[in-house]
Formats: structure tokens, C-alpha cells, sequence
């Protein structure tokens, strides 16, 4: 088998991380990019201790939109940058790897959709003060053209950071609702990347070891915000997760999910969680064993029948996402029939990412539409 795994050039972990991460040795002057609640938490306060040349830029309001990656270019540019940290969800490390990027290409980030990003971008530091989205170990960015109301997943080697400092004890103070949605995100990405057709023995060893620390602590982090030893284990697994998506990528619930949240506003790990239990249980149908294989390793099922623990850990998976109080497209507020009437694009725009072609199952434009339509039954 052929495979090649990347990663970001460092990481360091644990309480406190930021004091041994050497920051001064990426620059003098870095940006920080982060949003408005960000800038003024205790992490970012601690963050300028070791960076006091930074420049905060905190125009990083929901998800990023082409828009705000203009701006910090702008910010990094004005203020003679040499650097940029990314500190936040995932929105703000998606951002800093953008606005790296395009601090150096130049022109309209629109315009590298579909394209390997590449050149020699300043260095980047990422710090998630969330447990989900993993853009801390990846080469993806995700930026929202509101011209033509698609999200464009974009990515490159070069969009890896230099550095990743996790340090669980700034995830303490994220909302529930952020729990819920950033560790359903880390979820998916290790479910999606293990039963994907580029996965590989080690994306599978991470892949298992992440979905078994989210079924053992997600429910806890969720009920119980400052169980530090729930934090620090969905933290890790969701670095774990976005090594995963790194390496085997997404698959179908990541493609047909980022229409619904450019086109109805819907956070991502919320759309996503919305999806899993559809999408996932189409996926199984083409690789049973994979699913299997995981309800065992996560403790969810002994049978040995491989469609009956697939369809075990479709029922867990279920089980985890009422523990989260994820909502159904009418419980968040959408409407059906504005739903049905863009079904067309957002079925065009899934196929068009290319995600689910990474599904282990084949995937037509009609099966897209079919589980759209079957997430109002």
C-alpha cells in the first residue's frame, strides 16, 4: 500500500504549552488572528505575554468569508507583519492559514478553489481554544465566497503550520452549544477518514483512537464544562481527527454539509452531526466491515454479524448526538420549502468539493438529493 502521511512541523500539548513554544523564534511581529470573544479570553491575554509584538486582528466574526481573509491580508500588510498565529475555533485557524497565504499570492482566494495552494508563506502558529474542528493539524482551509453562496474548501502542504499548541485548558470556557458542535465535527472527521477510500493503516489507528475518546468524553465535556479531563481528551482527539482528514480526507456528510451551511447559516459540526446518521448509514451500506470494526473498537457492539454492528454504531452514534442536543433541520429553523427548492445547487455544490467521491459507496447526484429529502422524514 502506498501512502504518505504529513503533519504539522511541531506540536506541543498540555497545560501551559504556550510557555515552552519558543514563539519568539518565528518572527517579531506577528498577527494574530482571532474573533472578538477570542481577543479578549484569558488565552489570548496569555498569548501576548509571549508574543508582545503581536497585532490582533479579531475581524473574524463566524465563519470566515473571502471578505475578512481581504481584511487581515490588509491588517498584515499595514502593520509590517512577519508572522501570523491563528487563535480560536476553527474559523480563526482556517483564517490564519488563509490570510498566510494570501499575505504572499496576492489576488482573490477565489480563484485557487480546486488548486493546490503553494508558495513560501510566513510562518504560522495555530491555537484552537475548541475541540472539533482539528484545522490546527491540516492542510484545509474553508472560506465562504458570498458571491455565489458556496463554501470553498481549499488546501495545500504549505497551508500546514509551523507550530500547533494545544493546551486543554482554553477549551474550559466554550459554550455547550460549541461542545456539541466542534466534537460532533471531530466525529465525523474520524468516521469519515476511517471508512474512506484513501484510508490508510495509520489514518486507521488514529481514526479508532479518536472515536473512542469522543464516545467517552464528549457527553461528559458537554454536561460537565470544566471536567478538565474531558477537555484535555477531546482535545487530543480532535487533533487525532484532523491528522485523519489530513491523510484520508472527508467523505460524503462533509460534502453534502457545507452547501447547508453556506446557503442556511448552519455551524458547521452542527450540519455536519444533522447528516451523520444518514449520510453514514449510506456509507455503510458499501463497507459494513469498516463500521463494524469501529462499534467494536468503541465498545458499542460484540456482535459478529459486521451489518449488525454497523447498524450499532449508527444507533450509538444517534444515542451521542441526543446527549448533545443536536437539532433537526426544522428545530434549528429552516424552512422546507426553501430547503427543497435549493436541494439542486447544494446537490451540485456537494458533488463539485469532491468529497464524496471519497466514499466507500458511489455516490450520485440522485442519492445526494434522495438523503436530503429523507433529512424531513
Amino acid at each position: 500500500m502506498d501512502f504518505q502521511i504529513v503533519l504539522p512541523g511541531k506540536t506541543i500539548a498540555g497545560k501551559g504549552a504556550l510557555s515552552r513554544a519558543g514563539l519568539e523564534k518565528y518572527g517579531k511581529k506577528p498577527l494574530i488572528v482571532t474573533g472578538k470573544h477570542t481577543a479578549k479570553s484569558q488565552a489570548a491575554a496569555e498569548l501576548l505575554k509571549y508574543a508582545p509584538g503581536g497585532v490582533v486582528f479579531d475581524g473574524i466574526t463566524g465563519e470566515p468569508t473571502v471578505e475578512m481573509i481581504n481584511a487581515g491580508v490588509a491588517a498584515y500588510h499595514e502593520n509590517s507583519c512577519d508572522h501570523v498565529i491563528g487563535i480560536g475555533g476553527g474559523s480563526a485557524l482556517d483564517s490564519a492559514k488563509a490570510i498566510a497565504a494570501m499575505s504572499v499570492l496576492g489576488g482573490n482566494i477565489a480563484d485557487y478553489m480546486g488548486k493546490e495552494i503553494d508558495g513560501e508563506f510566513p510562518p504560522m502558529v495555530l491555537i484552537p481554544t475548541t475541540a472539533g474542528t482539528g484545522s490546527e493539524a491540516t492542510k484545509f482551509t474553508i472560506i465562504t465566497d458570498t458571491e455565489k453562496d458556496i463554501k470553498m474548501l481549499l488546501k495545500g502542504d504549505k497551508l500546514l503550520p509551523d507550530l500547533a499548541v494545544l493546551d486543554y485548558s482554553y477549551t474550559l470556557s466554550a459554550p455547550k452549544s460549541v461542545t456539541a458542535a466542534t466534537g460532533m465535527d471531530a466525529l465525523t472527521h474520524a468516521i469519515e477518514s476511517y471508512t474512506s477510500r484513501k484510508a490508510n493503516p495509520i489514518t486507521d489507528t488514529f481514526a479508532l483512537s479518536a472515536l473512542k475518546r469522543i464516545f467517552a468524553n464528549l457527553p461528559t465535556a458537554y454536561s460537565e464544562p470544566e471536567n478538565e479531563t474531558a477537555r484535555e481528551q477531546m482535545l487530543i482527539a480532535a487533533y487525532e481527527a484532523g491528522v485523519c482528514i489530513n491523510n484520508a480526507s472527508v467523505t460524503i456528510v462533509h460534502g453534502m454539509s457545507r452547501p447547508i451551511g453556506a446557503l442556511f447559516h448552519v455551524p458547521h459540526g452542527i450540519s455536519n452531526a444533522m447528516l451523520d446518521i444518514k449520510c453514514l448509514g449510506f456509507a455503510a451500506q458499501g463497507a459494513p466491515g469498516k463500521f463494524a470494526e469501529a462499534a467494536r473498537a468503541v465498545g458499542v457492539s460484540c456482535n459478529d454479524d459486521d451489518s449488525a454492528a454497523a447498524q450499532d454504531f449508527l444507533t450509538a452514534l444517534e444515542k451521542l448526538c441526543g446527549a448533545v442536543e443536536i437539532p433537526t433541520l426544522a428545530e434549528y429553523g429552516i424552512d422546507r420549502g426553501e430547503f427543497f427548492a435549493a436541494m439542486d445547487k447544494m446537490a451540485d455544490d456537494a458533488l463539485a468539493s469532491g468529497s464524496p467521491a471519497n466514499t466507500i459507496r458511489e455516490v450520485a447526484k440522485q442519492d445526494i438529493l434522495d438523503i436530503y429529502a429523507s433529512l424531513w422524514d
